[in-house]
């Protein structure tokens, strides 16, 4: 018999442990009896083999019933009579057996699963012969969790789940619950409060905010390695990257300014990426987040790609479009920090359960964010395995991991005494670095063909070097430095030029240090800083000048590429997520003319060994004149691992420069293989006469052989060298 604390817990939705009173149970006298909570329920019969076996007898008034099943029965249904005259057979779901197999429940337990997301969720599945979903969430501090939906009325009385007290788990089978179906957890804290209800956050689908219920979704079946796309993400492969923020990149205008669907992307996106001679896409966070003005960089699904651009299956399909147009395709993923909607992972189970406890340590002020408890073993499971699933079952091809910086320092954007110093006394997050260091390991054995890219913004040293080696790990950094001094350079006035030649000239003292990326990203276009072409001083020939100038170093210089959309053909405004790309301007010559430069400045990448071969080696770059601050002149050379070799000659200057002589490492003729300034491009077309010139032995700059060329105005200009 149930006891009445037993009955009254049932009855108020705070039942603890409900497969130790719901169910089949065996009594004292041998025969099997079964118990069965329905709220609602008038009656209620037991059916075996789809027979009537028993009636339940009613042991409270507000849905609880009780009846013994035949001998032998193994399974059995129940039929129920409902209060409004409805008749309804449904499967018992404290039936069936546990959720969590016992490996998997102890892997949960240690931290060590490294697939979380194929045993934590909720999953369809069939169990003894019955389709149904199986669910399961993390809450160990919870007193109570139960499953809500559409499907038992979002009544937390009806489904409560059972504990997995090895791991902290929660976990239902709830048969009928198909694909498509929309639910939440609700719980109850320690002290049997009762919490907001919280989205999954395992879940693998999403509604569209506003609206926040996680859907149940199939498990996505898992992709093979590619060793094609090994060899294109490769240090030594030809990387051009084309950032881009998918609401906005075109929208329907004529259809309510709405967002292009994964597969209108796959017809668009893909081939003008491709035919643009873009080597990656890589897509601002693509997971489920509640504010569009976010971009995606606070997201509270890591598991669940958003449903503005559609369903999981579409991102499948979008990124096979892209590697058979021979695009990788990049995801920006951020595990650095999530927002604090109580819908969400904030104090989940009614404890800092994802975050640190301590403000001190866990929340963003910059952002009004929380920040992952980077020293919990679940927790660094959970990311870990969110990283693994974008790679493994969608296909993609590299993470580039958000705000690094945020995550390595304690006192990251804190005033003293806003921060706790580690075990050590220092400012390190030695959590988060461990977690990294991880999170790259598991990635480099798991999925070799991936690789990862660090932003980060400071000297922290090694972030791309592997953690055996004492590094953090990442493939790729990208070069903030970089980025920064050349921008501030490209933005004076050429008449001030000479007085901060450094400022193009400093990136190669540390150049080497890691494998840079050097990134135009979407921060330089946004909160007031305009856009690139907006930068560039001078007159309308000018900036446009300027800026064809500063592509063309870009691409000579060491490290991979990475331009923001709208950058390929100098948008003027600055970037608005709620608005197409302005694609009108490449009605003007200028603006067609940037984009068809950035187009062969990706061809030259690709066809010219010399210029990504050797990019993080010192073998592969060559100074010729980094001195020469009068004439804002730059000259370097470019070493292919094929011993094929490259002048790059930049002029930030507004006049021409005849007769300008260049040391050049080799004899032999030296031919123009794209000059910025050309017409086509929408420059003056000036240039070295016939575009090539023959070397002399004439010293210069050290050199015993010399060039002698016309050098445009506010332009660059490559010369390959052959025999």
């Amino acid at each position: 018999m149930l006891s009445a604390d037993d009955i009254e817990a049932l009855r108020l939705g705070r039942h603890g442990d409900p497969f130790a009173v719901l169910g089949p149970h065996r009594g004292s006298d041998g025969r099997t009896r079964v118990r069965a909570w329905l709220p609602g329920a008038a009656s209620v019969q037991a059916l075996a083999e789809g027979r009537p076996a028993a009636a339940l007898a009613p042991l409270h008034a507000d849905g609880l019933f009780e009846g013994p099943l035949p001998d032998g029965a193994t399974a059995y249904a129940l039929q129920v009579r409902w209060g409004d005259g409805r008749l309804a057979v449904l499967e018992d779901p404290y039936r069936f057996g546990t959720v969590l197999g016992e490996v998997d429940a102890w892997l949960l337990a240690e931290g060590s699963h490294l697939r979380p997301f194929e045993v934590l969720g909720a999953t369809p599945r069939m169990m003894d012969g019955v389709a149904g979903t199986a669910f399961a969430v993390w809450a160990p501090n919870a007193s109570r969790v139960s499953v809500v939906g559409a499907f038992n009325h979002w009544d937390g009385r009806r489904h409560p789940m059972r504990l997995r007290r090895e791991c902290g788990v929660w976990e239902l089978f709830l048969p009928g619950v198909a694909e498509g179906s929309a639910y939440k957890y609700e719980l109850l804290d320690r002290d049997g409060r009762l919490l907001p209800l919280k989205a999954d956050p395992y879940a693998r689908r999403a509604e569209l905010r506003p609206a926040n219920a996680s859907l149940v979704a199939p498990l996505p079946p898992a992709l093979p390695p590619s060793p094609a796309r090994r060899r294109a993400n490769a240090l030594d492969a030809p990387v051009s990257i084309y950032e881009v923020h998918l609401g906005s990149w075109r929208r329907r205008v004529e259809d309510g300014n709405r967002w292009l669907d994964w597969d209108e992307l796959a017809d668009t996106l893909v081939p003008y990426a491709a035919e643009m001679g873009f080597t990656h896409l890589e897509l601002l966070p693509v997971s489920e987040h509640p504010f569009d003005g976010s971009w995606g960089y606070q997201t509270l699904g890591l598991y669940a790609p958003t449903a503005r651009y559609g369903s999981p299956e579409g991102l499948r399909r979008f990124v096979a479009r892209a590697h058979g147009a021979g695009l990788g395709v990049l995801l920006d993923w951020v595990p650095a920090h999530f927002p604090s909607d109580d819908w969400g992972l904030a104090r989940f189970d009614g404890t800092a359960l994802f975050e640190y406890v301590d403000p001190r340590e866990g929340f963003h002020r910059d952002w009004n964010t929380l920040i992952y408890n980077f020293g919990r073993t679940e927790v660094r499971n959970f990311l870990v395995g969110s990283a693994l699933y974008w790679l493994e079952r969608f296909g993609i091809d590299g993470l580039r991991v958000d705000a690094v910086a945020s995550m390595l320092y304690r006192d990251y954007s804190r005033r003293p005494g806003e921060w706790i110093p580690n075990v050590h006394g220092g400012r390190e997050n030695l959590e988060a670095i461990s977690f990294l260091k991880r999170l790259n390991e598991v990635v480099g054995v798991e999925r070799p063909d991936a690789v990862t890219l660090a932003e980060e913004s400071t000297a922290f040293p090694a972030v791309s070097r592997p953690p055996w080696a004492g590094g953090l790990g990442f493939h790729y950094k990208w070069n903030m430095g970089w980025m920064h001094d050349t921008l501030k350079y490209m933005a004076r006035d050429p008449v001030h030029r000479p007085y901060h030649h450094g400022e193009m000239s400093f990136g190669l003292v540390y150049a080497f240090n890691e494998n840079f990326v050097l990134p135009l990203s979407h921060d330089e276009v946004v909160h007031g800083k305009g856009s690139l072409i907006g930068r560039m001083p001078g007159d309308r020939w000018q900036r446009f000048a300027n800026l064809r100038a500063y592509y063309g170093f870009m691409w000579g210089h060491p490290g991979k590429k990475l331009l923001f959309m709208g950058g390929e053909f100098a948008q003027e405004r600055e970037w608005n997520d709620a608005q197409s790309l302005d694609w009108h301007l490449l009605e003007q010559p200028h603006h067609a003319g940037v984009q068809r430069l950035v187009r062969d400045l990706n061809a030259l990448l690709r066809e010219c060994p010399a210029l990504h071969t050797q990019d993080f080696v010192p073998a592969g770059f060559e100074w010729v004149d980094h001195e020469d601050a009068r004439r804002s002149l730059l000259a370097f050379v470019r070493h292919g691992s094929d011993g094929s070799c490259l002048l790059v000659v930049c002029n930030f200057a507004p006049v021409v420069h005849h007769g300008l002589r260049l040391g050049v490492p080799r004899a032999g003729l030296w031919r123009e293989r794209l000059n910025t300034d050309s017409a086509h491009y929408g420059g003056g077309n000036v240039g070295t006469p016939l575009g090539a010139a023959h070397s002399e032995a004439v010293e210069s700059h050290g050199r015993p052989q010399s060039v002698l060329l016309t050098v445009p105005p506010l332009a660059t200009v490559f010369l390959q060298w052959t025999a």
